[in-house]
Formats: C-alpha cells, sequence, structure tokens
C-alpha cells in the first residue's frame, strides 16, 4: 500500500522540513507541498495529491488542520477518499481511518481543530479592534509628509505631468491620483 504525503504551511516564510521528515520517516513515496493559507480554496499541490491518490493508497498528513479549512472540508476530502478507496492517517494525533476508532477519533478532532480556529480568528478580530480604539494604524506608513502632499497637489495644478511627479516623489502612479483625489481633511 503506497503512502503519499501532504505538508502544507500557511506562508512563504515558514519552513515545511518538520512535517517533510516525519511523512520521509513514515515512508511516503510521494509527497505535495504547499505554502498558502489554509483559509484559501487555492492549494494547487492539494488539488493534485488529491488527483494522484488512487485505490490502496494512504494519505499521510502530519496534523488535520493541514488539510483542510474546516470540519466540512475536512469531512468532504475524507469523503472523497474514502469513495476512492484511500486511507487517511494522521501522524501526529495518530489517527487511521481504516479502522472505526480512527474514524471516531478523526471525526472528534475535526471539530475541536475547527473551534479552534474560530476561537483564534475570534481574538485575532478582537485584538485588531482594541488596537485600532488606541490609534493603532495598520498597513504601510506613507512616504510623504503633509507638506509633500500639498506641494504635489500645487505642482499637479501647475502642469507637471503625472510621470514627473511619480519619478521626483519615487511612488507610484495609482499614489499619484489617490493623493491627488483626497480631501485635505482626510491626510494623516
Amino acid at each position: 500500500m503506497p503512502n503519499v504525503g501532504y505538508a502544507r504551511v500557511s506562508t512563504i516564510g515558514q519552513s515545511l522540513e518538520v512535517q517533510l521528515s516525519k511523512l520521509r520517516d513514515f515512508g511516503c513515496d510521494e509527497i505535495f507541498k504547499d505554502k498558502h493559507s489554509g483559509t484559501t480554496a487555492d492549494r494547487p499541490k492539494l488539488k493534485q495529491c488529491r488527483k494522484y491518490v488512487r485505490k490502496g493508497d494512504s494519505l499521510v498528513i502530519t496534523k488535520l488542520d493541514r488539510l483542510a479549512r474546516s470540519t466540512y472540508h475536512l469531512t468532504q476530502i475524507a469523503e472523497e477518499l474514502k469513495q476512492k478507496g484511500v486511507e487517511l492517517i494522521v501522524l501526529d494525533q495518530n489517527i487511521d481511518t481504516s479502522n472505526p476508532t480512527g474514524k471516531l477519533l478523526f471525526n472528534m478532532l475535526a471539530s475541536i481543530a475547527e473551534f479552534e480556529t474560530e476561537i483564534r480568528k475570534e481574538r485575532q478580530m478582537e485584538g485588531i479592534a482594541k488596537a485600532k480604539e488606541k490609534g493603532v494604524r495598520f498597513g504601510r506608513k506613507s512616504k510623504l509628509q503633509d507638506e509633500d502632499i500639498e506641494q504635489l497637489r500645487q505642482e499637479r495644478e501647475n502642469g507637471v505631468k503625472i510621470s514627473d511627479l511619480m519619478s521626483r516623489y519615487s511612488i507610484s502612479k495609482a499614489s499619484v491620483y489617490r493623493l491627488l483625489s483626497q480631501s485635505d481633511n482626510q491626510i494623516d
């Protein structure tokens, strides 16, 4: 029975090495790797992996949250695997869907994983709201000071070309137009 591995990290800066090591140690013949958030639907290697596995294979992952966005999505994948005759093995949680205990554990842990994700999102949103209340600003800092913006507007009124403004202030065309369209009270 061939073992097919799937590993995922959420961002480009994170490393797949720990997952890959566990999957190799388990004996995975083929390993598919994604560097995408679990909340995004576009995970091309997961899609390839799901097409690749066939009857008699085992899809091996390190943790449930590496595979799916939600309990619903996880159960969809599990059902698809079941229809194809593919077992699911989750190394860190010691789950093997080829037996009834593994199936029970799979469903329980999937629900807990989704609950944890929702709680984490909730805390993150609360933290962002509190930070905004305290005046914390998110996003990139402006390259230009208020007086620079005023000077940019004056130059444009005097007929200076957009391309010259872009070059002089080292900003994009979109930024020039955005700054020109903002009213004075919108500038921070």
